[in-house]
């Protein structure tokens, strides 16, 4: 307890002592302790002086709330059972039901000298700002002037400067990070909502983002860029949400801080309302995903939308946190949307597995470090892969390899176009590249999305359609978002294979069936316009695919059937060097015999070795020509035959 307090409670001690000793109650020899531990304490009572302490916490809550002094008393009497056991075991004596607090009518006889000022003080019970901003609680049992004086959960060792919090609140250990954000920073809108802050205007200021915790870390950074002190909470709706809201309005008026809510996002159901806090004498800042509740009331609101940094912002921001990579920054920066509170982790990552190795960082530590921290739960129906394929083993014409290339540049170029040029300015979703492959099974679709992730460093992730969609109405659109969320959230290229199940064409409705499906499928349409990152559709059949998925695409590239040099190429990857081959293996002349895509090749490749191996011989043309023969027996076409001078069974 500060000194301050000490001495506020000496004086009130002094007050309640004399008002024994002045009762017949005094004589009552159960009370002598507690009268002794009374004059105790007001021994140690001084003059308070005017100017000799900053603000305290209890200050602030009569600030705030315009308290009168009395309710000031009241609020210091009530926190004496709270404060020390002497208090505590009085109020059980003097208490007619025998609790260790004091009662309302012990705090008339303590505090009012007449009947008006009774009156008075029974109307502050009733309906004072102590009462009104729940930091003072009255019981609930008992005559009116028989009920408990208590406070607010927890608020009695916060105004003792003990920094604890209600157990129905949820505090958020989090930094704020201000690199990166200049830009943000400086936006018309923020500086409006700025001035309001600075102010301690009673606003609402929205941080709307794709993740809530972005939207903290702005809020944070927002609150400190301004000179504000800010504690942030998590807030779930429940049944006694406005107690809830006036507990965390109390606890952060007694911090001298503003309170920054992460509003948790309601995934089932109608879109809740927003948080009132309709008591709150502060400014609020409300985190949440955008258009995940609505508000209400009229309560002044500043809405700030939390868009990805620029890739110049974020070039500036790498940097600064990793000046040995100084050179790769904007590289890093078109790879990696990442908030500056996540790029800090990831250099903070960086740098100190480098340290432990003696060696400078690289971009491949990055890369590492954010495949690392975005390894968290997937949406049902995502299948994580972490790629390792390179561009020598992928095997395909020079223009559709040049389309993945052109591919690559959006992202990698994003800042100079869209940024320092301007183009598609202000548009949702400009920052992606949204890409159809559209080829046979087995000609090399996923292995190029795999190449993708792998040249730019991040995990591929491929949706399993039959988990996604549903068919009870609405569950597949959840689905579908919580797929796109992974996918922002952990920065991945996102697959969807065989693609024309789920962006197929839209149908003549004639049920419900039908307009259900429809809805889907225009949901899909808009949310992966909005999707920021690199989407890859794969499908067997493009004629099946819908002309709108196609008109909203960047890139369509083709996967034929490969050539005939194209299938030797394939058979040379798919056959190791380590391999020990017999003399009479020919990949040409495989490729030449055999017109198969490269899956298929992929698979003669293995069996053929797992052939040989049975048998301890080196892998020979008949082995191959053998589970070549499976494998068009697999695929139900006819085998063209075997070559001439070889015998199979």
């Amino acid at each position: 307890m500060s000194e301050y307090l000490a001495r506020k409670f000496a004086a009130l001690a002094g007050r309640l002592a004399q008002l024994l000793d002045e009762a017949s109650i005094s004589r009552d020899d159960s009370l002598a302790p507690g009268i002794v531990f009374l004059r105790s304490v007001a021994a140690g009572a001084r003059e308070i002086p005017v100017d000799s302490e900053s603000r305290q916490p209890i200050d602030r809550l009569a600030a705030a709330y315009a308290m009168a002094p009395i309710e000031i008393d009241l609020l210091l009497l009530a926190g004496m059972a709270e404060e020390h056991e002497g208090f505590a075991s009085l109020f059980r004596t003097l208490h007619p039901r025998g609790e260790p607090r004091p009662t309302t009518g012990l705090a008339a006889q303590l505090l009012c000298n007449s009947p008006p000022a009774r009156s008075i003080l029974r109307k502050l019970l009733a309906t004072g700002n102590a009462v009104r901003s729940g930091a003072l609680v009255l019981g609930e049992e008992g005559p009116f002037f028989e009920r408990s004086l208590l406070l607010a959960d927890s608020l009695w060792p916060v105004l003792a400067a003990v920094d604890t919090w209600p157990a129905r609140i949820h505090p958020l250990e989090l930094d704020a990070n201000e690199l990166g954000l200049e830009d943000w920073l400086a936006s018309d809108c923020v500086v409006r909502a700025s001035a309001a802050l600075r102010r301690q205007l009673p606003v609402f200021v929205v941080v709307a983002a794709d993740d809530e915790l972005a939207a903290v870390h702005r809020a944070l950074a927002l609150a400190r860029q301004n000179g504000v002190r800010a504690v942030a909470v998590e807030f779930v709706a429940r049944a006694d949400t406005d107690e809830v809201q006036r507990l965390v309005s109390l606890h952060a008026v007694a911090r001298g801080a503003i309170p920054i809510v992460r509003v948790a996002h309601a995934s089932d159901g109608p879109v809740p309302e927003a948080p009132s806090f309709r008591d709150a004498p502060i400014p609020v800042v409300l985190c949440a995903r955008e258009g995940t509740f609505v508000m209400r009331g009229s309560r002044p609101v500043f809405t700030l939308r939390a868009d990805r940094l620029p890739v110049r912002a974020r070039a500036r921001l790498w940097k600064t946190l990793l000046p040995e990579l100084h050179d790769e920054a904007s590289a890093l920066a078109a790879r990696y949307a990442l908030e500056p509170h996540a790029a800090r982790d990831v250099a903070a990552d960086v740098r100190e597995g480098a340290s432990l190795e003696g060696r400078p960082p690289t971009g491949n530590d990055v890369a590492e470090s954010v495949r690392a921290r975005a390894n968290v739960s997937m949406a049902g129906g995502v299948r994580v892969v972490h790629p390792s394929a390179s561009w020598d083993r992928l095997i395909l014409p020079e223009d559709r390899r040049l389309q993945l290339r052109e591919a690559l540049d959006r992202l990698l170029h994003q800042g100079r176009v869209l940024d320092d040029w301007g183009f598609l300015a202000g548009r949702r979703g400009a920052r992606g590249v949204r890409m159809l492959f559209a080829g046979p099974p087995g000609t090399g679709k996923t292995l190029a999305a795999e190449v993708l992730a792998h040249t730019i460093g991040v995990d591929l992730l491929v949706v399993d359609l039959a988990r996604v969609v549903s068919k009870w109405i609405g569950e597949t659109e959840k689905n579908l978002s919580d797929v796109f969320d992974s996918a922002e959230r952990t920065q991945a290229v996102l697959l969807f294979d065989e693609a024309d199940a789920l962006f197929g064409k839209r149908t003549e409705v004639n049920d419900a069936h039908d307009r259900y499906a429809n809805l889907e499928t225009a949901y899909l349409l808009a949310r992966l316009e909005r999707f920021d990152g690199l989407a890859i559709l794969s499908t067997n059949l493009r004629e099946n695919i819908d002309a709108a998925f196609t008109r909203r695409l960047e890139f369509v590239v083709p996967f034929d059937e490969p050539s005939v040099d194209e299938r030797a190429a394939i058979w040379q990857c798919h056959i190791p060097d380590s391999a020990p081959l017999a003399a009479d293996v020919c990949v040409d002349e495989l490729a030449s015999l055999y017109p198969i895509v490269g899956g298929l090749i992929r698979n003669a490749s293995v069996a053929a070795a797992f052939v040989a191996s049975a048998t301890d011989s080196p892998i020979s043309r008949t082995d191959f020509v053998h589970a070549v023969r499976r494998e068009y027996e697999k695929s139900g076409r006819a085998f063209p035959g075997v070559p001439t001078g070889t015998f199979i069974s």
